[in-house]
């Protein structure tokens, strides 16, 4: 079956007992076993949920994990299932990172994980080069975005995991601002996907959730191990919500992206607008890698820089309507934020500098409204 139909029908399998289409939501926090010491299919829902496993059967079947023998894990937030990865390692470890990476992963990496003793080095991932003078003979986890986050670079993700797996160390990445409609990494030999439901697997704005997919049923079940003993899962009902978005994600993805590459194009041409981060544009950096690993569409993100200052930059966030001031991306509503202020406000100063999060960044997620109306708002708000 396509993408979209199995994000329709696997995982929603009517329901036995009365014939609905759609699956109950079990909120259920125990069940009642056969017998002492004898378990059933459930037992306490921090270990697994009816709900929930729905939504991880159809994850695992989209991200291409099921094929392989592995498997999906929901978690409370995109956040929660990036800490279950990190939670692997040991004191001594180190992790190279990609440098362009969500400011909530950058704040987990650096100011969490270095108190249980883990190093981490930033590189350049779009650099393969530099990225490999990165490794040490401890690197036991590579972890990279691609569109990164928030100047859409573009990894190379085929590249990155054989450079990975010659050093020794899993290859995990962010695959949110691409979803597994137009990249699945686990098909380029990634080791983990993860993936902030939270954006386009939800899709509404109304739900927090995070998604791993593993295609190796021993480390699947590591992580298994790991996040039933933490306990930071989803719940029933978000659960029930994202599952409700998948069936409508290849659509609003697919939209989405083809009106974030037509803005794109017109903010290309701008003369208020210093340089446009997408890789839909030819020249991107990015282009030829993106094209090859992505199909469909290069994602409904944009990153501009905006001819100004940090004032002039935070004037502008604020004089769009449509595009609502806002942290988070993904929904069917267009959403607008200045990185250095809000999404990675929690990188260090020097950071930002050194990795390009310059003040005039201005970071689009396009909705599903119409491409007309989104420019007339830009357009109101560059005069």
């Amino acid at each position: 079956m396509q993408f979209r139909t199995r994000a329709i029908h696997v995982g929603q399998d009517r329901d036995p007992q009365t014939g609905a289409v759609v699956p109950p939501i079990h909120l259920a926090s125990t069940f009642v076993q056969p017998g002492a010491g004898e378990w059933g299919e459930f037992d306490y829902s921090r270990s697994g949920n009816p709900t929930r496993k729905n939504l991880e059967q159809t994850v695992a079947d989209l991200e291409g994990a099921s094929a392989t023998g592995g498997g999906a894990l929901a978690f409370a937030s995109g956040m929660a299932a990036i800490h279950c990865v990190t939670a692997m390692l040991r004191s001594g470890d180190h992790v190279l990172a990609g440098s362009d990476i969500y400011g909530g992963a950058y704040r987990l990496l650096h100011k969490i994980m270095n108190r249980a003793g883990v190093e981490v080095t930033l590189a350049d991932a779009t650099d393969l080069d530099e990225f490999e003078r990165g490794f040490r003979p401890n690197t036991k986890l590579v972890w990279v975005e691609s569109p990164g986050n928030p100047r859409m670079s573009i990894t190379d993700y085929a590249a990155a995991a054989e450079m990975a797996h010659e050093h020794g160390a899993l290859m995990g990445c962010d695959n949110t601002f691409a979803t597994p409609v137009l990249c699945r990494p686990l098909e380029l030999g990634a080791d983990i996907v993860m993936h902030s439901a939270t954006k386009y697997y939800g899709g509404h704005s109304d739900l927090m959730g995070g998604l791993l997919a593993v295609g190796d049923k021993s480390l699947f079940d590591e992580l298994y191990f790991v996040q039933n003993a933490t306990g930071a899962i989803m719940g029933p009902l978000e659960c029930f919500l994202t599952s409700r978005g998948i069936k409508t994600m290849e659509l609003r993805v697919k939209e989405q992206s083809r009106t974030a590459q037509r803005l794109a194009e017109w903010l290309d041409g701008h003369a208020k607008v210093k340089r446009v981060l997408y890789a839909g544009l030819p020249t991107h950096p990015g282009h030829a890698i993106a094209k090859r690993q992505m199909q469909g569409g290069f994602g409904a993100m944009i990153t501009f820089e905006l001819d100004g200052d940090f004032a002039e930059t935070k004037r502008f966030c604020e004089a769009t309507e449509l595009f609502q001031l806002a942290v988070s991306l993904g929904a069917v509503e267009s959403l607008i934020e200045q990185p250095a202020s809000m999404s990675h406000a929690s990188y260090d100063a020097e950071d930002r500098a050194k990795h390009g999060v310059t003040d005039g960044l201005i970071r689009l997620s396009v909705g599903l409204e119409a491409f007309e109306d989104l420019k007339a708002d830009l357009d109101q708000a560059f005069d």
